[in-house]
């Protein structure tokens, strides 16, 4: 029996909004990942996006457990000599609060150009508002 892989042109895409309201960080981040892989699907091929568009609203109210808030650092670096850059995790949510979910979900896709060209279909907002209305996104309950 043949593996069925579907073609590119016939991958449907469905578009989902997800309230992040008081939801933990990993775990929250986890199942967007598996969502944007495709992995929640029965045609799921490693090399092939097949996942969904995800619009995630109320970033800004995401939570983590344990000292994290404080712990917790990110880091990035220039590329020259002492570029080294950090930012804990609470001063991340008060300045880019978007960026403390994209990192996450970021962090648990593929590291090749699929794993870029997924991360494209992640959609995050601080607030309850997103322009995406056009696209009727279903609510989905994680």
């Amino acid at each position: 029996m043949k593996t069925y892989l579907p073609p590119v042109n016939e991958i449907e895409r469905k578009w989902y909004l997800v309230d992040a309201d008081d939801r933990v960080l990993g775990r929250l981040a986890s199942r967007l990942a598996t969502i944007l892989m495709g992995k929640d699907k029965a045609w799921y091929t490693d090399f092939l996006d097949t996942g969904d568009f995800l619009v995630v609203v109320n970033a800004d109210k995401v939570r983590l457990t344990g000292k994290k808030w404080d712990d917790k650092s990110y880091y990035r670096h220039s590329g020259f000599p002492g570029g080294l850059k950090e930012i804990k995790a609470k001063d991340l949510l008060v300045k880019h609060p978007e960026d403390l979910l994209r990192f996450a979900v970021k962090g648990m896709l593929p590291k090749n150009k699929l794993g870029k060209k997924m991360i494209k279909k992640l959609k995050v907002y601080a607030g309850n508002d997103h322009p995406h209305q056009a696209q009727k996104p279903e609510s989905l309950e994680l």
